[in-house]
């Protein structure tokens, strides 16, 4: 699934990102890379933008650019 489907309060696991050119990397150089745990923090009013909690920090998304980030539910346990 991509990141703009998880539902506030819930956690995935980063498994790829997407996008071309300085779009993809200024993705990764926000630190959205791999493996890398992230939270829906909260979700503008009108459904765009979105924040998530990724390495420490609130990073707010638009939809577009967090439907090119594909993630994995995190597993309890």
């Amino acid at each position: 699934m991509t990141l703009d489907k998880l539902s506030v309060g819930e956690s995935g696991v980063i498994s790829a990102v997407g996008g071309e050119g300085p779009l993809r990397c200024r993705l990764l150089d926000m630190g959205l890379i791999p493996r890398t745990r992230v939270t829906l923090q909260k979700v503008a009013p009108m459904g765009d933008p979105i924040e998530i909690r990724v390495r420490g920090y609130e990073l707010t998304l638009r939809i577009e650019d967090a439907k090119k980030i594909e993630v994995a539910p995190e597993v309890k346990g």
